[in-house]
């Protein structure tokens, strides 16, 4: 009997990967493509499309290829980051700008604009104006390319976060849809009524039909066609939600950490969203139609977790390799503040002018401190929107924490000091692609019961309550203080805008 598989596409910030799950829930195959965003000018990130498209393909097509010749795929499931978004020509597939990473903040002028408030924003999507979601990036490029502009007077353009453009061309062009966390995303969907918002489509200059129809996160989606194979598409979730899925975090009130690019905590918060100052309402996953089959989750966003520390090796070459992080921070003999505000800063404070900042320097600050005050400065983050939910009324004794991060024990250490909480990671640092094979699996028909296996390393605060306020006021009081100076230095013109 030949064996079956599901396979999925894992599109992040920084690779395109596919992988073979088995029936068993175990990954037999897989493959990677390193992808990277350019940064041609502060404060723009951009992919080339194409390049991003072919990264995801051609890991797929190395995949398919190592699996035994009568092999069944039964099923595809993608999850992708959520808020870099494609335009492109219907007609011929080709991409007609750069893929503008959810990093990108060119469009912070033009939200200005925008005459609904925060809050208004905030009750009708779960989010908040910022250009880290894909409405204002949409509205630049169609004033700010002109072949863009031109497609869209001659009906040729197709709008749509990654997942769909990926979808779509290997469909050949027979699948454009998209599904509610990645909508969401785009700062033009409707969190309750689950569907494109008509008074923001009018305000950032949206047409409807240039956008993919939105369907259930799990369930038929279509089909693609690769390696001589027609495969059914049976799930499309944002990385976030993935993660959160693959973590086993279904019930109301679980919660979990995803140390990633960026990092993200989210506490599922059941049927519907609960409203938390600062913090998103995330849509969490539909399986099938109905409104009973949905979850929502709070969300916090902290944009630069894994980018602080990559810009440290990159720019700076303090080490060569992630694994070196942690005995680094060890070898620190000083603290320093440091508020990681690359891509600007993310919940609970939503601003895109603070600059990043390093306090505490002495003459005996090294590079040892350096590396650690970035370390410190994510947990920091995290640590702000943590104790928002716990005042909120929720009671979080652990987190499961996933991601590339999270194997940096001084980290986890420091994130279960500052929340209090116990910290378990997964044995398997990524969870987002568990989580799309289960989705996947659900999505055709299949119950499976795979569970994603924790370590024995288990983190527990190491500071009573006292310590614990008096860091946490030095942080805020840090925090406060370099916003401000951050918003006088840019009026006056001497450091950059963006």
């Amino acid at each position: 009997m030949p064996e079956k598989f599901i396979i999925v596409l894992d599109q992040g910030s920084s690779s395109s990967r596919a992988l073979a799950f088995d029936l068993d829930g175990s990954v037999r195959y897989k493959a990677q493509r390193k992808v990277e965003p350019a940064y041609p000018s502060p404060g723009r990130a951009e992919y080339d499309a194409e390049k991003l498209y072919a990264s995801q393909a051609d890991s797929l097509s190395d995949v398919l290829e190592k699996l035994p010749a009568d092999a069944e795929v039964t099923a595809l499931g993608i999850a992708a980051q959520r808020s870099t978004i494609v335009l492109w020509d219907k007609a011929t597939g080709a991409p007609l700008a750069p893929a503008l990473s959810w990093q990108d903040g060119r469009a912070l002028d033009l939200l200005g604009k925008i005459p609904l408030s925060n809050t208004r924003i905030h009750d009708l999507t779960g989010l908040y104006k910022t250009p880290y979601y894909s409405a204002s990036k949409i509205a630049w490029c169609l004033e700010n390319y002109p072949e863009v502009k031109a497609a869209a007077a001659e009906g040729r353009l197709l709008i749509a976060p990654v997942a769909t453009y990926v979808i779509w061309r290997l469909s050949g062009g027979k699948a454009f849809v998209t599904d509610p966390s990645q909508a969401q995303r785009t700062l033009l969907f409707n969190l309750r009524r689950l569907r494109w918002e008509p008074r923001l489509l009018s305000l950032f200059g949206v047409d409807a039909a240039l956008l993919p129809e939105i369907r259930p996160s799990m369930g038929r989606l279509g089909h693609v066609e690769a390696a001589g194979r027609r495969i059914p598409v049976t799930a499309m979730l944002g990385d976030q939600q993935a993660a959160m899925l693959g973590l086993g975090l279904e019930a109301p009130n679980s919660a979990a950490l995803n140390y990633g690019t960026g990092a993200f905590l989210l506490v599922n918060t059941g049927r519907k969203p609960l409203k938390i100052r600062g913090l998103l309402n995330s849509f969490g996953w539909q399986e099938g139609r109905g409104k009973k089959k949905i979850c929502y989750f709070t969300e916090s966003t902290v944009n630069s977790a894994g980018t602080a520390l990559e810009w440290l090796k990159q720019k700076f070459g303090m080490f060569e390799d992630i694994g070196e992080v942690d005995g680094m921070c060890r070898k620190s003999k000083n603290r320093l503040l440091c508020l990681p505000a690359i891509g600007g800063l993310g919940a609970p404070y939503w601003d895109f002018t603070a600059f990043t900042t390093f306090a505490g320097f002495s003459p005996h600050s090294d590079k040892y401190d350096v590396v650690r005050g970035v370390t410190e400065g994510i947990a920091y983050m995290v640590g702000d929107a943590f104790d928002l939910v716990k005042k909120k009324g929720f009671k979080i004794e652990e987190l499961k924490v996933s991601g590339g991060l999270s194997r940096i024990d001084w980290l986890l250490q420091f994130q279960a000091d500052i929340t209090g909480a116990r910290i378990v990671p997964l044995e398997e640092s990524e969870a987002t692609a568990m989580g799309a094979a289960l989705a996947a699996a659900r999505g055709q028909g299949l119950a499976p019961s795979w569970q994603a296996k924790v370590s024995s390393r288990v983190f527990t605060p190491l500071i009573g309550e006292e310590e614990r306020h008096n860091l946490l006021k030095g942080w805020r009081l840090f925090v406060k203080n370099i916003r401000r100076t951050s918003r006088d230095l840019r009026r006056t013109g001497i450091l950059p805008h963006v």
